[in-house]
């Protein structure tokens, strides 16, 4: 799990109001290094297809994944650049995704954070102005397949505009018009309040409850999902 430091935990436990300019403030936090941007060799992203696979079918609602009749919801905060958020990704989220987000069991609520520095904010724009088009999870799994090394100034606009590309039904002109949007950027805001409210320490970091609203802590010791299954299992017998 990448823990925050004490001044960037102070940011995300602010007012509501001073986290509306998270993604701003976010890009204050370290300096750009030389860059090493993800090479994008083609109109689209590799891992486009498996991406899709993914979650095809699944119905999607701005931040949600999953039917909002499901017995369980999972909240994950997440920062787009945190490589262990990706590596739950990879590892885990698929399993959810077709033992429980699939069968109508559990759904997941994304809340993004962008506290590693600016290639946070940058990323998090992008994925949220796509929930704008209920294609937000697409985006985010489609990003961390071609996560770059933190802070190198690996999310570049020629990265965004293929990941968005890589997503079917994306209007790429729309993504670029909502990415600065009053809709964003509250998002954001309420992402980083949900944080402060919470002390999440670091990212991944989950909540699950049998409701948004009675949501609490869940801690996943390790990435193995069949760990993540039995607590999910544990909440689905209550």
């Amino acid at each position: 799990m990448r823990v925050k430091s004490r001044k960037v935990y102070a940011a995300v436990g602010a007012a509501a109001v001073a986290m509306a300019v998270a993604l701003v403030a976010a890009s204050l936090l370290g300096a750009r290094g030389t860059s090493h941007a993800t090479k994008v060799t083609g109109p689209t992203l590799p891992g486009a297809a498996e991406t899709a696979a993914l979650f095809r079918g699944i119905p999607q609602h701005g931040t949600t994944l999953g039917s909002p009749r499901a017995p369980v919801t999972l909240v994950e905060f997440a920062d787009p650049q945190c490589p262990y958020c990706a590596q739950f990704t990879a590892q885990t989220l698929p399993v959810i995704v077709r033992d429980y987000v699939r069968t109508g069991k559990v759904r997941l609520v994304f809340r993004g954070l962008a506290f590693l520095g600016p290639d946070s904010g940058t990323a998090l724009r992008w994925v949220l102005a796509a929930g704008q088009q209920n294609r937000l999870w697409n985006e985010l799994d489609i990003l961390y397949r071609n996560q770059g090394t933190e802070n190198t100034g690996w999310v570049t606009q020629d990265l965004l505009d293929a990941a968005a590309r890589s997503v079917k039904g994306l209007d790429l002109a729309r993504m670029h018009s909502d990415q600065g949007s009053s809709a964003v950027r509250a998002e954001a805001a309420a992402a980083a309040a949900a944080a402060g409210r919470a002390h999440v320490p670091g990212t991944p970091y989950f909540e699950a409850g049998r409701s948004l609203a009675s949501v609490r802590p869940l801690a996943l010791k390790s990435f193995d999902p069949k760990a993540a299954a039995a607590q999910l299992d544990t909440l689905l017998k209550r």
